[in-house]
């Protein structure tokens, strides 16, 4: 079953044609009408999505392109490695990045992908919070009034998954994002967007470390605890009814470590003698866990006083408390027996927050469902969406083992995710389907991109009909945009037994949202519209692709080397070829006065060849 005809009849494919037809007008030169390009070839699957590839310091001015760093020369006297095929290396990148650009193929080939994955890990990083203060406090000195702004760590997230050289430890943070779920479009994140793009920092951090120490930041950050509600959390009370809040000893269990049911290494659920699956925990293990939890709140410069622990002072006076881990207040803390899944931490005669934490994250951690829980998603957010059981056992079994007697080792993880065969050998079977903004991103590293504001201003939401679709850090709830088991009912993808997450986000309105957006990023730029210089703040330049207009074979063959690797994605070629000839080009005249009807029968060449291929099946699934 190729999951990109599956995925294709997911969705209204007519809505999807008219939408291209009406925004392109499909008319040819001297009035010639343009054939489209079949519905079924023209659908934009996933409904919404989202990228040059090299870093740009703080200090980069408004309106500079944002250049690729040139691969380095291999050292003098080593043996060159074996290069990999270009077509390969963009399809390992588009696993492994945001997105292929020219220079990082170049890199990717200069030497063996074990050898960047470790180039990668060790790659400076710029984080988040320091950009979301910095403008910030630049607003600051001309308005005392202002406030830190959620969509500066929106625009700070596009800035890296953009232009980062940190490309491997973005995208597998962005990964972790959507299971380690915290959400900017909320009270967290309207409120204190400095402490969100901290912890958004946090999983950028611990992205190719430890688990269990992502685990223990996870917990005890600020912006979690508010956001699930442990933050401040305090324990029983028989006087006044009062018990420990149990929302995130919930979902620490079932969405950040073990899930609802016991697994197998290969990820198959484990049966009880009725051959029902056997729950991981229950009711009275939330309770006992939800114990531990309590204690925990802000780690305040003033001290660790009541008013403190109640968050009775102003964050404005404490910039920076929503990005320090959690303090644990003993006089807060349950003093009381806490039992889950197996452990029994005694009763305390002197409250131990930090001591009942160190138990219940190393019984976490420990479990032997973490390898197949977390690893299976770590699979789909980067390779595919239906991972078979052994790709799954063998990305488990390094998490239980690094083979240097570590457990829980992401790097190792995501370096076996990426290497294992399943990766790079491609199948009918395989792939995903990429989500908006890994769409996005996609383009936006495959052309020169550039900032007028050098903020890359995009803001949280955006008129339906013409949405993108996804906002970065934004998902709804704690469950993600899309839940990994996701299936669209009725179709070939439920009768032949596989998932498809993000179709979930998926609809009629979706679908044609992102032709809209797609159509208007690429004649006119994407993110917030500036109203001084009438452009919006993220602009492309496609004068490389419009000066080959003339030629549409070449311009198709730069255009689809660029988003698919290679030049070969037939039928996808035939036709919108076909449609690029139709636009009739003129000959210039003696006396030059059609310049300007060539000119624009130039442009809508390129910029219709570049439309119907970001709404091409063949782009939107990531094989």
């Amino acid at each position: 079953m190729n999951l990109a005809q599956s995925a294709k009849r997911s969705c209204s494919l007519l809505l999807v044609s008219m939408a291209c037809a009406s925004i392109l007008g499909c008319g040819g030169g001297s009035g010639s009408e343009v054939p489209t390009v079949s519905a079924h070839r023209t659908a934009a699957v996933a409904g919404n999505t989202s990228t040059s590839g090299g870093s740009v310091s703080s200090s980069t001015s408004p309106g500079t392109r944002l250049p690729d760093a040139a691969a380095p020369e291999p050292a003098a006297g080593a043996v060159p490695p074996q290069r990999v095929d270009s077509t390969e290396a963009f399809r390992f990148l588009s696993q492994a990045s945001f997105g292929a650009s020219p220079v990082s193929i170049d890199e990717v080939r200069s030497r063996t992908y074990k050898r960047w994955i470790a180039d990668q890990a060790a790659v400076p990083w710029r984080a988040l919070a320091p950009q979301v203060e910095q403008r910030y406090l630049a607003r600051l000195a001309s308005d005392p009034t202002a406030r830190p702004d959620r969509n500066d760590a929106v625009g700070a997230f596009w800035r890296e998954a953009l232009t980062s050289q940190a490309q491997l430890r973005w995208r597998v943070a962005y990964a972790l994002s959507q299971i380690f779920v915290l959400s900017l479009d909320g009270p967290v994140g309207f409120t204190d967007p400095l402490g969100a793009a901290d912890y958004f920092d946090t999983l950028a951090r611990n992205a190719l470390g430890s688990y269990r120490k992502l685990l223990q930041a996870v917990a005890k950050h600020p912006a979690m605890g508010r956001y699930l509600s442990h933050l401040a959390n305090q324990p029983a009370n028989e006087n006044t009814g009062r018990v420990p809040d149990e929302n995130f000893a919930r979902e620490v269990m079932q969405l950040f470590s073990i899930g609802l049911y016991q697994l197998n290494i290969d990820g198959s659920q484990k049966l009880d003698g009725a051959s029902q699956p056997i729950p991981t925990y229950d009711a009275d293990d939330v309770a006992g866990l939800a114990r531990v939890f309590t204690g925990w709140s802000w780690d305040c410069t003033s001290g660790h006083t009541p008013e403190c622990f109640n968050g009775g002072f102003s964050r404005l006076d404490d910039l920076k408390v929503g990005t320090r881990p959690m303090f644990g207040y003993a006089d807060y803390h349950s003093k009381e027996e806490k039992r889950f899944l197996g452990v029994t931490i005694p009763e305390q005669r002197v409250a131990k927050p930090d001591a009942s934490l160190r138990i219940a994250l190393d019984t976490l951690a420990n479990h032997p469902n973490v390898g197949p829980f977390i690893g299976r998603q770590l699979i789909q957010r980067l390779v595919t969406s239906n991972p078979s059981p052994a790709y799954v056992a063998a990305v488990a079994a390094v998490f239980n083992d690094n083979g240097h007697g570590r457990r829980g080792d992401l790097k190792a993880v995501v370096e076996t995710i990426l290497t294992h065969p399943e990766a790079r050998t491609e199948s009918v079977a395989d792939g995903k389907v990429r989500e908006p903004v890994l769409r996005l991103t996609a383009l936006g590293r495959a052309f020169p991109l550039r900032s007028l504001s050098g903020r890359f201003d995009m803001p949280l939401r955006e008129a339906p009909d013409k949405a993108l679709g996804q906002t970065p850090l934004s998902a709804p709830s704690v469950f993600n945009f899309y839940r990994p088991n996701y299936v669209p009912g009725g179709g070939q993808i439920d009768s032949a037994g596989l998932v498809a997450p993000e179709l979930q986000i998926a609809d009629e309105t979706s679908v044609a949202a992102y032709v809209h957006f797609m159509r208007e990023a690429i004649e006119g730029g994407f993110g917030r519209f500036d109203p001084v210089l009438r452009q919006r703040d993220m602009q492309f330049d496609f004068q490389e692709e419009l000066d080959l207009a003339s030629d549409p074979p070449a311009l198709l063959d730069r255009i689809f080397t660029r988003l698919f690797g290679k030049q070969d994605v037939e039928p996808l070629r035939s036709e919108v070829l076909a449609v690029l000839e139709s636009i009739e080009l003129p000959a210039l005249n003696k006396k030059g006065s059609n310049q300007g009807v060539i000119n624009s029968a130039k442009l809508r060449r390129m910029r219709m060849a570049l439309l119907l291929t970001v709404a091409s099946p063949q782009f939107i699934v990531q094989k």
